[in-house]
């Protein structure tokens, strides 16, 4: 699939601030299952500087800074990416171990990071914890026929809904208020799996479904490392195994530094601030 859209985000001040640092993770990533083929950034205030970088994740992120002051801010991109057809993932596991749990000891170290708790201490959240133990009973102690056991769960015990603002919720959240947006679904799949020794990561993007709805917006879910498969997209609040109308912008061990954009900004207190945001298909193919 090939296809070109837009991305604008537009930030309203009361007043004129002074904007501070802001992280932007707005550039589709291009490897793997998607290749990146135009990208075109504006951004309004023009910046003091734009400084690019590689994240730990191995995506690009633009670090931007901003002199004087403005009552707006805005941020358009528009990118232009070609998604090609996933492999069999059944073809890339054969003759391979999958007996869960993982040991750490077995786990290349490079994804050390993608194993750890999301609690404070490192520790896995207990509710992720047994549920993952619950999937595990169901699923001949096999990592693939435990992921979709996990998800069958999530799907069973939370009901989507969409939330627009706020971070992921802890997974004990999650699974008490029995409801949840797609990044809640996609933090408990990450916490669970983890608990078992799966490699797994938070990723932000989209999902250009068939038909489009009327309205698009930024998508969550979570990627493991499946032996024999590599990183591969799992989504429990679509269709599981993900396909190539997904398309990714940023993935990381954290939530967090998955945002498309973090900032701040100095004014008086009690500032009334606004963001409009447009998510925009211009040629799908």
């Amino acid at each position: 699939m090939r296809i070109k859209y837009l991305h604008k985000l537009e930030y309203k001040y009361e007043d004129p601030v002074q904007l501070g640092e802001h992280r932007l993770c707005i550039k589709p990533r291009s490897n793997g299952f998607q290749k990146l083929k135009n990208f075109e950034l504006k951004i309004t205030p023009e910046p003091e500087i734009i400084y690019p970088l590689l994240a730990a994740s191995g995506e690009e992120i633009n670090r931007i800074r901003f002199n004087g002051l403005t009552d707006n801010l805005i941020i358009e991109s528009i990118s232009e990416v070609e998604t090609i057809k996933h492999p069999n993932i059944i073809d890339g596991v054969k003759n391979r171990d999958l007996t869960l749990p993982f040991c750490r000891s077995i786990i290349n170290r490079d994804l050390q990071g993608a194993l750890e708790g999301w609690m404070p201490n490192g520790q896995h959240d207990p509710s992720a914890v047994e549920l993952a133990q619950e999937a595990l009973a169901g699923s001949i102690n096999n990592a693939l026929s435990f992921t979709y056991q996990l998800i069958e769960i999530i799907q069973d015990r939370v009901k989507y809904t969409k939330r627009h603002t706020g971070p992921a919720w802890p997974a004990s959240r999650t699974l008490r208020e029995r409801i949840g947006s797609c990044r809640d679904l996609a933090m408990l799949m990450v916490e669970a799996c983890r608990s078992i020794g799966i490699p797994s990561r938070f990723v932000s993007g989209y999902h250009f479904e068939d038909p489009l709805p009327s309205e698009l917006d930024l998508h969550a879910w979570a990627e493991l490392y499946i032996p024999g498969a590599g990183w591969r997209g799992f989504d429990p609040s679509g269709k599981g195994l993900i396909d190539d109308r997904y398309l990714t912008l940023v993935s990381s061990s954290k939530s967090n530094l998955t945002s498309v954009i973090t900032g701040n900004f100095i004014g008086k207190n009690n500032l009334e601030n606004t963001l409009n945001w447009e998510i925009k298909p211009l040629v799908i193919k």
